[in-house]
């Protein structure tokens, strides 16, 4: 069974940053697409970052284009998300995904397993 897990969040200022790690189990990590996703208390599960097999394509959310880094490392079985320029409207459980499609997809049903979730907290 693949397994996610993720680790580095917290509890930061507006403007500051953090890095996101997600270590991922199974063989075949290098032929999936990876996102993060994230959720707001009350909120949707919203779409964040995706990032191709290879990690030459990215996708971002709208509300974190220009401030969220999402990479990989497929020899280490790893995805991260470095974001910078917190809001307190980045307050969210991010969750890492491995995607069931072979290409880029923002819509949450894409994505087949999940991580536990880390809580990052912004405060203004």
């Amino acid at each position: 069974q693949v397994q996610l897990v993720e680790s580095g969040g917290g509890l930061v200022q507006a403007g500051g940053s953090l890095r996101l790690s997600c270590a991922a189990s199974g063989r075949t990590f290098r032929l999936d697409v990876m996102a993060w996703f994230r959720q707001g208390a009350g909120k949707e599960r919203e779409f964040v970052a995706a990032i191709s097999q290879s990690g030459s394509i990215t996708k971002y959310g709208d509300s974190v284009k220009g401030r969220f880094t999402i990479a990989r490392d497929n020899a280490k079985n790893t995805v991260t998300l470095q974001m910078s320029s917190l809001k307190p409207e980045d307050t969210a459980v991010y969750y890492c995904a491995r995607s069931l499609r072979r290409t880029i997809e923002a819509g949450r049903e894409m994505y087949d397993v999940w991580g536990q979730g880390t809580q990052v907290t912004v405060s203004s």
